[in-house]
């Protein structure tokens, strides 16, 4: 085996470099919710990671900027949905700025310690948050698991070269 000289033209560090990327990474699309001081908030997350099975641990980020950060900010709970291929509207919806994220046509209703409950989805966390760790413009929220459903039926959705996919047989 040989080493290659065409690695093309490589960029110094900077944002733009990192978008484009994590564009060619395809990720899990989930929604992050709380129960924040004036309603429900959420927020489409694809930076989720099981961190530990014993504790059961998950994390994701959020920007510090989002409209969502000062609830989870101060929240004990928050409810992780793994979204199914289905749900691309609801993902975009979720996604966008100043979007009605749990007017109609969002189905939800509140679940355990308050959380809003996400329907239809493959599967819901309930988690206890344990820890925010500032990172750059985001912090990483890691959250123990409290309970959930993986009962849900469907393939899953994922986001890749910032869209919104199913997997392809």
């Amino acid at each position: 085996m040989t080493a290659t000289s065409d690695l093309g033209t490589p960029r110094l560090a900077s944002p733009d470099l990192l978008r484009s990327t994590f564009r060619r990474h395809a990720a899990g699309v989930a929604v992050i919710t709380a129960r924040g001081a004036s309603g429900p908030v959420g927020f489409t997350a694809t930076s989720l990671t099981s961190v530990s099975a014993e504790p059961p641990l998950v994390s994701f980020g959020i920007g510090t900027g989002a409209s969502s950060w000062p609830a989870i900010a101060e929240a004990e709970h928050v409810g992780v949905h793994i979204l199914g291929e289905h749900q691309s509207d609801l993902a975009a919806t979720f996604a966008r700025s100043g979007a009605d994220r749990f007017g109609a046509p969002t189905a939800w209703r509140d679940g355990p310690e308050g959380v809003p409950v996400l329907d239809d989805v493959l599967a819901w966390l309930v988690c206890r948050i344990v820890g925010r760790v500032p990172a750059g413009d985001h912090r990483i929220v890691l959250a123990e698991v409290v309970l959930g459903d993986s009962s849900g039926a469907g393939r899953p959705l994922l986001y890749h070269h910032g869209r919104f996919n199913g997997l392809r047989d």
